[in-house]
C-alpha cells in the first residue's frame, strides 16, 4: 500500500495525503515524550554519564525522573502543539509527494515502482519537500521541548512573534542544511528498507500463515526506523544543537551552552570538546523512538489507506447497484 501500486489502484495522491496526516497525529501522541528526551540529551554538552557531576541527565531513565520531578508529567509533551502541526504537515506532505513520485516513475521511466531503489529516491526526495515545508514549525518545536522552568516562550504565539522579531525571518530555518542533508537518505533507507522487509515477509510467511498484516506493517516499519536512525543519527544532534542558537538563556539550568556559526563549526566543536561519542548523544532513546514511531507511522498509514479503499470499493458498489 505504499507507494504506487499499478496493479492497485486504489489510492490516490489526495488520499495519502490525507492518511499520512492521520498517522502522523496518531503516532506523534505515543513518541511525544521519546521526542522530548531525546532533544535533551541531544542539546546537553557535558557527557550522558553519572560519573560526570555537572551532567543534567545520564540516562533514560535518570531523565524520566528527573523531567517528572523538576517539571510535571506534562513535561514529556511540551512543544505538543508544533509536534502535531508538524506531524500532521510533514505526513501529508510526505506521503502525498512519495506516491506522486513513484506513480511518475511508473509512467516515464523503465523503472518498477515497487523497487527498493525507486523507493529509495522517491522516499528521499519526498521527505525533503516535506522537510522544507515544515521547518520553522521544527524549530518551533524543538525550543518548546528544550525549555526548562520558567519558560521564554509560555505559547506558541508568543514564541513566533519573539522570534521573528528578535531573530529574524531566516531563524525559522536553522538547522535546515544538516536536515536536508541527513534526511534524504534517512527516509530513502526508511521507505526501501521497508520495501524490503515487506517482500522478504511475503517469501517467508507462507501464503496460508499471512494473517496479523497489520502487526507485520508495525514490525517491518519498527525494523526500517531503527536501520535508518542508526546510519543517519549525528546529522539530527547537527540541526538539534543549531536550532537552538540564539536561545542560550533558556539552556542555562540544564548545564554548559554553546554557540555555532554554522554547521561546519558545529562539528569541529562536538568533535573538539566531546569526542566521537558526542556525535551519537541521545542515540538510545532515538532509537527507541525511531522503531516506535515509524512503525506506528507506516501501521497507521496502511491501515487509514485500507480504510479509504474499503469506502470507496463500498460507495462504487452501492452506486452499482443503485
Amino acid at each position: 500500500m505504499v507507494g504506487y501500486d499499478p496493479e492497485a489502484k486504489c489510492v490516490s495522491s489526495v488520499e495519502a495525503a490525507v492518511a499520512g496526516s492521520a498517522s502522523g497525529l496518531v503516532s506523534r501522541v505515543f513518541v511525544s515524550p521519546l521526542d522530548v528526551i531525546k532533544i535533551r540529551f541531544q542539546l546537553q554538552i557535558e557527557q550522558l554519564s553519572s560519573r560526570n557531576p555537572g551532567a543534567k541527565y545520564h540516562g533514560i531513565l535518570q531523565a524520566v525522573q528527573r523531567i517528572s520531578q523538576e517539571e510535571g508529567l506534562i513535561a514529556f509533551w511540551k512543544g505538543h502543539v508544533p509536534a502535531q502541526l508538524l506531524s500532521v504537515g510533514y505526513g501529508a506532505v510526505q506521503f502525498m509527494a512519495f506516491e506522486s513520485l513513484t506513480k511518475l516513475v511508473h509512467n516515464v521511466t523503465t523503472y518498477n515502482a515497487r523497487d527498493s531503489f525507486v523507493h529509495f529516491v522517491c522516499g528521499g526526495l519526498a521527505a525533503c519537500t516535506a522537510t522544507v515545508a515544515v521547518q520553522p514549525v521544527d524549530t518551533l518545536r524543538t525550543r518548546f521541548a528544550a525549555q526548562g522552568e520558567p519558560k521564554i516562550y509560555p505559547n506558541l504565539r508568543h514564541a513566533v512573534v519573539t522570534m521573528y522579531q528578535t531573530e529574524g525571518p531566516r531563524t525559522f530555518y536553522r538547522g535546515l542544511t544538516p536536515t536536508i542533508i541527513a534526511i534524504f537518505p534517512y527516509a530513502g533507507l526508511q521507505f526501501s528498507s521497508y520495501n524490503i522487509l515487506q517482500q522478504f515477509s511475503e517469501w517467508v510467511i507462507p501464503a496460508e500463515e499471512k494473517k496479523g498484516g497489520n502487526v507485520k506493517n508495525l514490525v517491518c516499519g519498527s525494523c526500517a526506523g531503527i536501520i535508518s536512525k542508526t546510519l543517519t543519527y549525528p546529522f539530527d544532534l547537527f540541526k538539534k544543537r543549531l536550532q537552538v542558537g540564539g536561545f542560550e538563556r533558556a539552556r542555562a539550568a540544564f548545564g554548559q551552552v554553546r554557540m555555532y556559526r554554522g554547521l561546519l563549526d558545529c562539528i569541529r566543536q562536538i568533535m573538539r570538546e566531546e569526542g566521537v561519542g558526542g556525535f551519537f548523544k541521545g542515540l538510545s532513546p532515538s532509537l527507541l523512538k525511531a522503531a516506535v514511531s515509524t512503525g506506528l507511522v507506516f501501521f497507521w498509514y496502511e491501515l487509514f489507506c485500507s480504510l479509504l479503499c474499503a469506502l470507496k470499493n463500498t460507495d462504487s458498489t452501492t452506486r452499482t447497484e443503485g
